[in-house]
């Protein structure tokens, strides 16, 4: 009778083992989901039209950029869009065509307003 009973409670012992371990599988997974759809809140939304200047990011220069350089080169000119993100861009220099991936890429704004200064002259005051 002992054996029997130290049999089933091995059982049910390894039966909690088990449910407490699904239960820490899928707590991981719902802490995944969140994470994942916290990051994905933060990611901008990029969207390219056909005849759209862009600035290239140059990854290359990521080790050694030199201190006041620029990652971004351009402006490329849109091209074409592909589903999933990828963005077909000539260069209007060269007229090459290449596709890069839209992460790599941001608009180009070419509209800059010139703001004048308003200058001040001030009378010689005396402080007591």
């Amino acid at each position: 009778m002992d054996m029997k009973e130290a049999g089933s409670q091995w059982k049910l012992q390894l039966q909690e083992l088990e449910e407490l371990r699904l239960e820490a599988y899928e707590n991981f997974r719902i802490y995944k989901e969140k994470a994942k759809a916290a990051h994905d809140k933060l990611i901008a939304k990029k969207e390219f039209n056909v005849g759209n200047k862009v600035l290239l990011y140059n990854s290359r220069l990521k080790l050694m950029p030199g201190k006041l350089r620029s990652r971004w080169v351009g402006p490329f000119v849109v091209t074409h869009v592909f589903p999933y993100g990828a963005v077909e861009i000539m260069d209007g220099s060269t007229t090459t065509k290449f596709t890069v991936n839209g992460q790599r890429l941001k608009p180009f704004y070419e509209i800059f307003q010139e703001h004048t200064v308003e200058e001040l002259h001030l009378l010689n005051a005396t402080y007591n």
